[in-house]
């Protein structure tokens, strides 16, 4: 009797990343690096763990973000983004637009505490976007506990820029000039509703992250799917003890495009349900400009060039990529704090005020 054997298919998955591995951080590791590299490469998207953030920590994160979601409306919206020309503070659900379409979750956007800077005269208008953030006055631990996490996955994308770099055969330090003074950084606390009865499920629309490393913190409830280059989504869910990270729109372009920002969008729960999540974005100096690496030649053989889309189109300046994903996200925002980028010119450049 022949015994016939079935092949089953092992499930596709993002692969995972352990930082811990990369034991000399001023020292290559093939074997670490070639796989960091393989990963950002074909998925732009990758668990990482062995990052050294503490389980405590980022639980007390999750903690502080439920109680301020858990606030009345009243309360949360004393800290409205419509009152920051920063683009700092809360947002209801459906504010905020992803390719002109409502995402369905409410948020809070915290920045650095940086000082406004007074004198623009002259100045390109990104520099409005430095700036104080607005804080919930009835959470005491909530600020401290924000600025603490905030530092500490800071230093965890540093280190890991270095080592993307050394992957790409370039210096450790090659993205030093760009972050290692006051990088434009940005941490969104996100709560996504139950769905409503009308079938939509954007959470949050597809899109691309406008900055060089995206990392995220999930709860338990899964909805973060990733787009494959034969247009499949692929399912991210939570795994114990990991981050994801994200290539953004400015790897893409330091890499010439063999780091792609990949597409990612993230469905609203069930009915009855909720997801929380806290999506750390790292940029570069406002005022910096974004180089193209030469990569070697087997790399470079491998790339497929810097994204065209015109509905979306990539600046190598950081703070006119970055003020342009800001104004096309919060239109309100922009309607209040740049009206006169529009108003004066509708087809005026972003880089200046």
């Amino acid at each position: 009797m022949k015994v016939i054997k079935r092949m089953t298919q092992k499930k596709l998955s993002l692969p995972t990343i352990d930082l811990s591995l990369w034991k000399d951080q001023k020292a290559p590791d093939d074997v670490f690096l070639n796989s960091l590299r393989k990963a950002a490469h074909a998925y732009g998207f990758f668990y990482l763990k062995g990052h050294g953030i503490s389980a405590d920590l980022n639980a007390e994160l999750m903690m502080q973000a439920k109680n301020f979601f858990s606030l009345s409306l009243p309360q949360k919206e004393q800290v409205a983004m419509i009152n920051s020309p920063h683009f700092r503070g809360y947002n209801h659900a459906g504010r905020e637009l992803t390719r002109g379409k409502a995402d369905w979750r409410e948020q809070l956007d915290i920045g650095p505490e940086r000082p406004v800077i007074q004198d623009l005269t002259g100045k390109p208008a990104y520099f409005r976007l430095q700036g104080p953030n607005q804080w919930p006055e009835t959470l005491p631990r909530f600020k401290e506990t924000v600025l603490s996490w905030q530092d500490q996955v800071l230093s965890v994308l540093r280190r890991l820029l270095e080592a993307l770099a050394l992957s790409l055969g370039q210096q450790a330090s090659a993205f030093h000039p760009a972050v290692s003074n006051t990088p434009y950084q940005l941490l969104k606390l996100i709560h996504y509703p139950g769905r409503h009865d009308d079938g939509k499920k954007q959470g949050v629309g597809a899109h691309k992250d406008s900055d060089l490393l995206s990392l995220i913190l999930q709860d338990n409830e899964g909805g973060l799917e990733v787009e494959l280059t034969n247009g499949e989504w692929l399912q991210a869910p939570p795994q114990p003890e990991t981050f994801i990270v994200n290539i953004g729109e400015l790897l893409e372009v330091a890499s010439g495009g063999y780091f792609k920002a990949a597409v990612h969008r993230v469905i609203s729960p069930a009915a009855g349900r909720n997801r929380l999540s806290a999506a750390f974005f790292l940029g570069a100096q406002l005022d910096a400009t974004m180089p193209t690496f030469s990569l070697p030649d087997p790399l470079a053989g491998t790339s497929s060039g810097i994204t065209q889309d015109p509905e979306n189109p990539l600046f190598s300046q950081i703070g006119q990529n970055t003020l342009k994903g800001r104004l096309r996200s919060h239109p309100d925002v922009a309607a209040r704090h740049y009206n006169d980028l529009f108003t004066a010119a509708p087809s005026k450049d972003l880089h200046h005020a």
